[in-house]
């Protein structure tokens, strides 16, 4: 394989991953959609049914009524050969036999219009199922998105409440060392500032004769003739 055939399957490859990203992404907006298709055609479907359902009923009707004509006129032809009528009982069997003829075409057309009504009602009702089951489905995903979303936010708000907590105990402890820092600068200053006191306070006693100033050589001495005499 070329470098160029390589690039084209790489870009290829990243289109469908786009597109596959745009799809998750939507999927729900996607699938909502869909739904309301599927609702809108359902909708067509029970008008449809509606209407072959008026038609059926139309021919079964029809169908009825050219039955009960044909018994009528059949009770009629009976009548008219009971009379020894021959010629009307002949008329009458004529007007059976359009009868008949239309009642042929008729039945037909009512079992096809019964067969229709019952194949589209088992489609109607298993789209009717079907769909209720993937609106129930559909709700669950989306409460269970709702809570994902919902423990999402709460980690990252976690995760950034832990690394601010962790900033502001670093910034708490330099604080801290800061603050000992001065406390000891305070400290040594004060012993300083003291042990300058003390120092000019003893110089000032000395000069005022109040406190000896130290030992002396002739007072050295003498202690040690003192210490050889005894």
């Amino acid at each position: 394989m070329s470098i160029w055939a390589k690039v084209a399957t790489a870009i290829r490859g990243g289109v469908n991953e786009a597109g596959e990203a745009i799809v998750d992404n939507q999927a729900l907006r996607i699938l909502d959609q869909e739904i309301r298709d599927a609702d809108n055609e359902l909708i067509k479907s029970k008008e449809a049914l509606t209407s072959i359902i008026a038609k059926r009923k139309l021919a079964d009707k029809k169908v009825e009524s050219l039955k009960a004509s044909m018994a009528e006129y059949e009770g009629y032809a009976i009548q008219a050969l009971d009379k020894g009528d021959e010629d009307l009982a002949t008329e009458i069997a004529e007007k059976i036999a359009n009868i008949e003829t239309e009642l042929s075409g008729e039945e037909p057309l009512a079992a096809s219009f019964a067969d229709s009504e019952a194949q589209l009602r088992k489609a109607v009702l298993q789209t009717e199922g079907n769909l209720k089951r993937l609106k129930n489905q559909v709700d669950t995903v989306k409460a269970t998105e709702k809570v994902q979303r919902a423990q999402a936010a709460v980690a990252a708000r976690h995760s950034g409440a832990n690394s601010s907590m962790r900033g502001a105990v670093d910034s708490l402890e330099r604080l801290k060392a800061r603050q000992a820092e001065r406390g000891a600068q305070f400290e040594a200053a004060n012993e300083l500032a003291g042990s300058t006191e003390e120092t000019s306070l003893q110089d000032k006693l000395k000069s005022a004769g109040i406190v000896d100033g130290g030992a002396k050589g002739g007072d050295v001495l003498a202690r040690l003739k003192a210490k050889r005499a005894g």
